[in-house]
Parts: C-alpha cells; sequence; structure tokens
C-alpha cells in the first residue's frame, strides 16, 4: 500500500472519498491467492469523506459505499438488479480500484451518509452487515424456523447476530471457543461440533469459507429445507448434490445486501461489532495487515489510511 498510488479522477455522476479507515475480509485474502484474477487496488470495506463531487450537499460528508457499479443501461439496472450487471465493476474485487489507497470513487447513487452515533470503526462493517441482512431478504424466517449458522468467523459472527435478531430457534456450530465465546456473551447457542446433530435445520447458513461447508451443511439441514452458501473460495471441495435431488433441498448463493438496515441496527446498537475488531494497522504497514489478517484465530482488521 502505497501512499503515493495517485489518487483517482471521479467520473460523471461521482464522488472522489478520502478513506479514513479500511476493513480486510476473507475475500480480500482469496483474491491475494488469485481468486477473480483482479489486478488492482483491493479493499471494499470502508467509511470515508467525499472530498469531491457536483453534489454540495455531499459534500465533506462522512459515508460508506456499495461496491457493486452497474452500467445503468441493460435490463438489470433498469429493474434495481445492479448487483447482477453482466458489465458491472466491484469495488476492489473487479475493475475498480478499491479501498486500500487514500482515494477511491463511487457513484453518488452508491453512497450512504452516516449517522454521527456510528463510529469509524463500526461504519466499516456496515458492508458485511449488510451482506448478513440479505439472507432475510431471500428466505422467510421466524420464532419457528430452526436455522444453523455454520462458521464463527468475521462473517459467521454477524450472520449469527443477525439470525438471532429474529427470535428464530438458532445454533452456531464454530471451532473456536474464544470466537463463540462472544455470542455465549449474547446468550446465542454454540456448539464445536455437528456430531450427533442430524437433519433437523430448515435452514442452514454456510459461512465457513471451507471447501467442505456445503458438504457440512447439506448434512445438517432437513427434507425440503434450505442451504444458503454466503462465502466465495478460490477452491472449493466437491459435495454429493445429488443429495439436493433426494432431498428436495434449495440451494440460494447470497452475496451483497441493503445497507439501510445494517446502519439502523448499528445506530441503535442491535447488533455489536466492537469486540470483532482485532487489530488496527497504519497505512504504512498494510502489507503485514494482510499477513496478520491471514492468521487463525483473527477476526476483523482494519487499515487506518490517515
Amino acid at each position: 500500500m502505497d501512499a503515493a498510488y495517485p489518487a483517482p479522477k471521479p467520473g460523471p455522476g461521482e464522488a472522489l472519498i478520502r478513506v479514513t479507515l479500511a476493513g480486510v475480509c476473507a475475500t480480500d485474502l482469496e483474491i491475494a491467492k488469485g481468486y477473480m484474477g483482479f489486478k488492482g487496488v483491493p479493499g471494499h470495506e470502508f467509511v470515508g469523506v467525499i472530498e469531491e463531487c457536483a453534489d454540495e450537499r455531499l459534500f465533506r460528508k462522512r459515508v460508506v459505499g456499495e461496491i457493486n457499479i452497474g452500467c445503468g443501461r441493460c435490463e438489470y439496472c433498469s429493474h434495481k438488479v445492479e448487483n447482477h450487471c453482466p458489465s458491472r465493476k466491484v469495488l476492489g474485487i473487479l475493475g475498480k480500484d478499491g479501498a486500500f489507497a487514500q482515494y477511491l470513487t463511487l457513484p453518488f447513487r452508491n453512497l450512504h451518509p452516516l449517522p454521527e452515533s456510528i463510529t469509524d470503526e463500526a461504519a466499516v462493517f456496515v458492508e458485511p452487515l449488510a451482506a448478513a441482512y440479505e439472507i432475510l431478504e431471500q428466505v422467510r424466517v421466524n420464532d419457528e424456523t430452526r436455522v444453523c449458522v455454520l462458521g464463527d468467523g468475521r462473517l459467521g459472527l454477524l450472520v449469527a447476530q443477525v439470525m438471532a435478531s429474529t427470535d428464530c430457534s438458532l445454533l452456531v456450530i464454530g471451532r473456536h471457543e474464544e470466537k463463540l465465546s462472544l455470542l455465549k456473551a449474547r446468550n446465542i447457542p454454540c456448539r464445536t461440533s455437528p456430531d450427533g446433530l442430524g437433519k433437523q435445520f430448515d435452514l442452514v447458513v454456510d459461512c465457513t469459507g471451507s471447501g467442505d461447508g456445503l458438504s457440512t451443511a447439506l448434512d445438517l439441514v432437513r427434507p425440503q429445507g434450505t442451504v444458503i452458501l454466503k462465502t466465495t473460495g478460490a477452491e472449493r471441495n466437491g459435495a454429493d448434490l445429488n443429495r439436493l435431488v433426494i432431498d428436495e433441498v434449495t440451494l440460494l448463493g447470497s452475496r451483497c445486501g441493503p445497507f439501510q438496515p445494517a446502519l439502523q441496527a448499528l445506530e441503535e446498537n442491535r447488533i455489536d461489532v466492537r469486540p470483532l475488531v482485532s487489530k488496527v494497522f497504519r497505512m504504512d504497514d498494510g502489507l503485514e495487515a494482510i499477513e496478520y489478517a491471514s492468521r487463525k484465530g483473527v477476526l476483523k482488521v482494519l487499515i487506518r489510511m490517515e
């Protein structure tokens, strides 16, 4: 990460944003391994201040931003599903320099001003927390739904908190007692093994980032239940997909999500992200930050760009 990296020039309808704080997520680590074949500046979880824009109402505002940038002309964009525009760019992931730099650009329509009550450290979590809320856009969850969240990493802990807010019957399965203790402190049931559970869950959310996650999910979901894959990876081991047919299981991919529920949850302190921050690095120590984030047991690593 180089402070001398040239600042991008905002195009029509775009703002120039000075990045103040950025987060390292599992996708960034996978990109470092070759996922998506991305060439450029990675990083897509950020908070920053608008330094240049045509809309004076946004100037100097503290903002977070949605990462998918559609072409604005195709059928997907016209139906408000820019996340799936065939020509889209994705901040720090596909065709668009990201947040591991002093400046980035995004269209005005992607930006969300932040309430003063949300700190920079919490604001970095808006994008992954929105991804967790996407599950509730895709499936119906209520107090009768039996839900299992697989994985106690960065995203798994956020998904678990979002699922707990629905009053569903929830169980989280992870591998690390110290991480699960963050959920146990919020009275969320956890365990470190799926042994003996059988096919009892209506909904299983795979947040493991592991090649074996889908197989484990299929071991746990009931016939005619739903499995949601919530993480991407450079490698994914084979799973017996015949079980989808035999048990009539619905398999859903789930990616980015709505920012407003995430912002509201942080503003109302319904989701606690503070315990998820493992360490904050300076921009000059960015490579060390990436290496540290890849270590086992580490949750969220932040990089301060100022």
